[in-house]
């Protein structure tokens, strides 16, 4: 039975009109794990109120069934497209209407690279679902991160910008849809407005930023250093009130 890939909702097609339009993109990221379901209705009237375009649903270490649940609830409480970013292939589910299928290009252990892609496909022969080849790079950002602890894989340096550039690039001729530079969840450092613009500067597919961001002033560093996709999670887990900032 051939793997279906869902056209219906065309994702990334919407992404990439928006992109073409000069429009800013804004995925709220949901960690399964970190969002309890009595919470949900209330977390999502802020995020029905505020500028997101998209709402991300994953994290490094999920609960089995924990994601499937979430988005069906959310199904139920927006319109955005909810668009799945794995840790696991246990993450998976039919409700979404996209999946990121991301292959960890900065590191070099072959089960983020295409391993967990291989296991994955015996799941996604059950789902319509639309998928979205993603180059994931992960980036340095002072700390140890999540991601770095469960692929036992090292970030790129932040200082070897040239190195990331050629990675992005390397991601894109292998057929890449969108490159995805991630400093990690609750990160020190963001992905630095001199990196982004190197990346960007070569790429022609979407790029999207993720972790670290804080701030209004730190989203609109990544949109001006040419961030097509910020992706922010860890801000409104902690501060709820960042809705608000980002509204002004």
């Amino acid at each position: 039975m051939p793997v279906v890939v869902n056209n219906q909702k065309e994702v990334f097609q919407n992404i990439d009109a928006s992109i073409t339009r000069g429009e800013r993109l804004l995925a709220i990221l949901i960690d399964p794990d970190k969002m309890e379901l009595e919470r949900v209705s209330d977390f999502m009237s802020k995020v029905k109120a505020s500028i997101a375009t998209h709402i991300f649903v994953g994290g490094s270490t999920v609960d089995p069934f924990k994601t499937d649940e979430l988005i069906q609830k959310l199904k139920g409480l927006t319109e955005l497209p909810i668009v799945i970013f794995p840790g696991d292939v246990s993450q998976l589910s039919s409700h979404a209407d996209a999946l990121l299928f991301l292959s960890l290009v900065s590191g070099r252990n072959p089960e983020y690279l295409i391993g967990k892609q291989i296991e994955a496909v015996s799941v996604l022969r059950t789902m319509n679902i639309e998928t979205i080849p993603t180059g994931y790079l992960l980036i340095e950002n002072g700390k140890e991160t999540a991601v770095e602890r469960v692929t036992k894989t090292k970030p790129l340096s932040r200082h070897d910008i040239q190195h990331i550039v050629d990675t992005a690039v390397a991601s894109q001729l292998l057929g890449m849809k969108c490159i995805y530079l991630e400093a990690g969840s609750g990160a020190i450092e963001p992905i630095t407005a001199d990196i982004i613009q190197a990346v960007k500067e070569e790429l022609t597919i979407p790029l999207i930023i993720g972790g670290g961001i804080t701030s209004k002033q730190q989203l609109d560093n990544a949109y001006d250093a040419g961030a097509d996709l910020v992706v922010i999670g860890t801000a409104f887990e902690e501060n709820a009130s960042f809705f608000e900032e980002l509204n002004i």
